[in-house]
């Protein structure tokens, strides 16, 4: 047996704020946002709309597109660093709002790293105690935790959500090999403050440029396979320089590499399942490729996992 995806569904809020916006707000510029990272623009959530909220409506879609109900669910897991408070946590209110009586439910705190961390726990329940069916969700309302004030990270982050029912596929497809990762001491150069999010830039730079090629190599050798045999990267969008550089590492032509920063910017949790959605959407994945996806967060946390795309 091994897990793999039986579908799959987003949110993103209704709300674009552009970098022509931030012009007016803060000393910054289109410019200087888009050379540097990327980003055109992102999703900001309304006032009323919560982290619970994203991943529920993510969740419906997902559970619609894997063809299941939500009472067959056996599992919820919530990847998020932005949870609605302390507790309860975003699973239990999800499992609540959902239905999904006979799921147990818990989140998970791996920041940007966090759907991969969820999406390898789940295998794990998977092919080791029988689950059938397994919800993953990358969420987060960054929104609410960002220094407005900031230039250097005010324009990086959006808001957003991705899920996944995950469940036993055929042999040949699913997730064939993962690796997770964190270095507790780089965890000052990426964190949240009293006054929103901080991040040493450079440092943080330095880190996802080195994690996301070696992780992604390295789930390659794990599955037997070569940098030739990558149908299409997903890396955590977070700069599309950070991107280039995973990409060159695998050798792969620009057109097999994910590309959705530049609409939503930085979701960090979400960021993966919002890009894998968005290809399935146009076409770019397709039944049978294999997909390399690898993110890198605060803790600092990585994460990365090669999959053969289809049930």
């Amino acid at each position: 047996m091994r897990a793999g995806a039986l579908g799959v569904g987003r949110y993103l809020p209704e709300k674009v704020v552009t970098n022509l916006d931030l012009e007016k707000q803060m000393d910054t510029s289109d410019e200087w946002i888009r050379t540097r990272t990327g980003i055109e623009e992102r999703r900001i959530a309304g006032d009323d709309v919560d982290t619970s909220d994203m991943a529920y409506e993510a969740a419906l879609k997902a559970i619609e597109n894997a063809g299941t109900k939500a009472e067959d669910l056996d599992m919820i897991l919530v990847a998020t660093v932005t949870p609605d408070r302390p507790f309860p946590s975003v699973a239990t209110i999800l499992q609540e709002r959902l239905g999904a009586t006979k799921a147990s439910a818990m989140d998970l705190s791996a920041a940007c790293a966090g759907f991969m961390y969820g999406m390898v726990t789940a295998k794990q329940f998977i092919e080791n105690a029988g689950y059938q069916q397994v919800l993953v969700v990358g969420v987060e309302k960054l929104s609410k935790i960002t220094n407005w004030d900031d230039r250097n990270t005010a324009v990086l982050f959006g808001d957003g959500a991705g899920a996944m029912v995950l469940g036993p596929v055929e042999e040949s497809k699913g997730i064939l090999s993962f690796e997770l990762g964190s270095d507790g001491s780089g965890g000052k150069h990426l964190y949240q403050a009293e006054e929103g999010i901080y991040m040493n830039g450079r440092e943080v730079f330095k880190f996802a440029v080195r994690q996301m090629g070696e992780s992604s190599i390295n789930v390659l050798e794990k599955a037997g396979l070569t940098k030739e045999d990558v149908d299409y990267l997903i890396p955590h969008q977070a700069n599309i320089r950070i991107m280039e550089a995973s990409r060159q590492r695998l050798e792969l032509p620009i057109e097999k590499m994910s590309m959705t920063v530049n609409k939503y910017g930085n979701t960090s949790a979400a960021s993966i399942p919002i890009s894998l959605i968005e290809d399935l959407e146009t076409g770019r994945i397709k039944d049978g490729d294999l997909l390399v996806m690898v993110g890198f967060g605060g803790g600092l946390t990585w994460g990365a996992i090669a999959m053969r795309w289809g049930k």
